[in-house]
This record gives C-alpha cells, sequence and structure tokens, in this order.
C-alpha cells in the first residue's frame, strides 16, 4: 500500500503539488452542497463515476481511505495527489495488476480501511461499472455507497470520459446514496448491474438539485 512507482520524477512531484493546491482552492472557493449521508461508522466502498473524481478528493481528504491507482506514469499523479490529500493508496487496474489490487483492497477493507473506487476507470466504457469493485465489497464484507455530483462550472475534457474538471467560485451538488449490501451468495454481475443504475440515477438527482437552485 502507498507504493510510488516513480520515486525520482520531479514533474510528478510538482504537477501533483500544483492539483493538490487546486483541489483546496477549489474546494474554498466553492459553495458545495451535500445530500445524503456522507461519514458512516465502519468501512465501505465509495463508488463513483471517474469524471467526477476530484471532488470526492476534496470531500474525503484526510480521512485515509484507501483508492484504487493505476500502475501507469498518469496513475503515478493521482498516486501523489490521494498521499498528499490524507489519502491510501492500492496500485493497479482492470488492466495492469488487476487481481493483486483487488487483494490489497480487500485486505485493506478487513483491517477496517474505507476504499474509493471510479468502477469505470482507468479507461472505461464510460458509465460502465467493472465488477472488481463488487468482488471487493463481497470479499471483504462491507456495503458499497454510491456517490454522485453535479457542477455548475466545469470544463468538460477531450477524454473517453468526458471527465468534469470543475472550476472555483460555482455551485456544487454531492449526493450519497443508500448502502448497497454484497452477500455472499449475491451474483457478482447482477450488483455491478445495480449499482450501474444507482450511480446514474444519483448523476440525475444531482443534476435536478443543481438546476432546482439556480
Amino acid at each position: 500500500m502507498n507504493e510510488l512507482l516513480y520515486k525520482n520524477s520531479p514533474p510528478h512531484w510538482a504537477l501533483s503539488l500544483l492539483a493538490r493546491l487546486y483541489i483546496r482552492f477549489l474546494g474554498l472557493t466553492s459553495r458545495i452542497t451535500i445530500t445524503g449521508a456522507k461519514d458512516r461508522s465502519g468501512p465501505a466502498v465509495y463508488a463513483l463515476w471517474h469524471r467526477q473524481e476530484v471532488l470526492m478528493i476534496w470531500l474525503h481528504r484526510g480521512r485515509g481511505i484507501c483508492g484504487l491507482v493505476s500502475q501507469s506514469k498518469d496513475g503515478e499523479y493521482m498516486a501523489r495527489i490521494l498521499l498528499g490529500m490524507g489519502f491510501n493508496v492500492v496500485r493497479g487496474s482492470t488492466t495492469t495488476g488487476g487481481m493483486m489490487a483487488l487483494r490489497g483492497l480487500i485486505k485493506a477493507a478487513r483491517k477496517g480501511y474505507s476504499i474509493a473506487i471510479t468502477p469505470d476507470g482507468p479507461k472505461g466504457p464510460i458509465f460502465k461499472v467493472q465488477p472488481g469493485l463488487v468482488y471487493v465489497a463481497q470479499k471483504a464484507g462491507i456495503p458499497i455507497i454510491p456517490v454522485a455530483c453535479a457542477l455548475s462550472k466545469k470544463k468538460v475534457l477531450r477524454s473517453w470520459d468526458r471527465y468534469q474538471f470543475p472550476l472555483p467560485f460555482g455551485r456544487i451538488e454531492a449526493v450519497y446514496g443508500e448502502p448497497i449490501a454484497v452477500l455472499e451468495t449475491d451474483d457478482v454481475q447482477a450488483k455491478a448491474a445495480e449499482l450501474e443504475s444507482r450511480l446514474n440515477a444519483l448523476t440525475e438527482e444531482a443534476e435536478r438539485l443543481l438546476a432546482a437552485g439556480n
């Protein structure tokens, strides 16, 4: 856990520092409304779409939540950002080091850490839940908390997930759904489909709340 793969990389150090400063600036200048229970007792798996991850980093800073980060050079930036914001990290993804990463997350959850995963990352397809997140929740015996947000000021990037880069001085609606229990006897694919539906519904709810507040 908390492994850095490119330790002697000045660009990774400098750019991740700038990113952390920006996230703090964003959080301090935005008007954020939270619907649902953000903080819960006991470990859980927080699930959110990849395009919405920046806000969640701010909302859950300093809590030691364990995030899944790819082993790529781009993933190194995110690993450093998360570590600098008070998270823990396990390196791996659906494409590289997947099973080892899942075991690391399960081990962390059994030790009492909550987990944060973008189930459609790191390369998509967009809005499609991969079963790894559900598998972690099932084997660790912890619930899944679906999360979504909507941003009044943002730049939508031309990436596979149309990444939403939040801009400061805007309104943000964050919505936390009810926990999804995953029993040992549950079908993982069926639970992944349920989570996918819940995430999309929460995203629509966040957009409605944002529009209603304008």
